[in-house]
């Protein structure tokens, strides 16, 4: 059975797509993780808890992306911006004396409370003004479902962290093929003026392969993942 494609175009002032991520310290990928688009489809979908049997139907299947940036007076990409630090202080303001806010205290590794009532600081890194147009192969069976729920989502959908918030409708249509749906958003990038910076495809190609572990096979209180390749390529060698 021939699977089609969704095409999401993730645009806004920030992004952050968590893929390696420590408390202290929440770095984003370059670019939106599988477990972060998938994430997006079920908050549209309003679908909470482990959710395995669903992601069993998608692990395997395509994702393609281009990542754009605003475009020169030649039309050309622009160089990304640098990484936005955000710091955050957590941990305090909870109720000891409270038994579920008590949990929410950080505390040593011996379980005892930190000095300063266990107030932590955290480091969140951003991307700044990118657009993404991501082709997700999805089972044929679900893509009108999908479609109406990105256009009518029940929980609020985001760009990887909830304080980022896409400045341009998500969904973008159903296609056939991966290029068709690609082809669909360099006209929409086209009009934004937005040119394409670099291309992530799914396997190992001609270009910079990584491991990522971001299929997600289990969401909920307990998240299992495992790990995809991916390849990394300048636009101009993607064919």
């Amino acid at each position: 059975m021939n699977h089609p494609y969704l095409l999401l175009w993730l645009e806004g002032p920030l992004q952050a797509w968590g893929h390696d991520s420590r408390f202290g310290r929440r770095d984003t990928l370059d670019f939106p993780t599988k477990s972060g688009v998938l994430g997006l489809l079920c908050c549209a979908l309003g679908a909470g808890g482990e959710q395995r049997e669903w992601l069993a139907r998608l692990a395997d299947l395509d994702l393609q992306l281009l990542a754009y940036t605003p475009a020169d007076k030649l039309g050309k990409a622009t160089p990304r911006l640098p990484l936005l630090r955000d710091f955050h202080m957590v941990g305090s303001g909870y109720d000891d004396a409270d038994p579920w806010q008590s949990l929410l205290i950080p505390k040593t590794s011996e379980g005892k409370k930190a000095v300063g009532g266990g107030t932590k600081m955290t480091y969140r890194y951003y991307l700044q003004d990118m657009a993404f147009a991501v082709a997700l192969q999805v089972p044929a069976d679900e893509a009108d479902s999908l479609a109406a729920a990105l256009q009518n989502p029940v929980w609020d959908v985001y760009l990887g962290r909830k304080a980022c918030v896409p400045t341009e409708l998500i969904y973008q249509g159903v296609f056939a093929t991966a290029g068709d749906a690609l082809v669909a958003a360099a006209n929409l990038a086209a009009q934004k003026g937005r040119a394409p910076s670099f291309a992530v495809r799914q396997g190992e190609h001609d270009g910079e392969v990584i491991t990522l572990n971001d299929v997600p096979l289990q969401f909920g209180q307990h998240k299992r993942y495992r790990d995809r390749r991916v390849t990394v390529l300048p636009v101009d060698t993607d064919g």
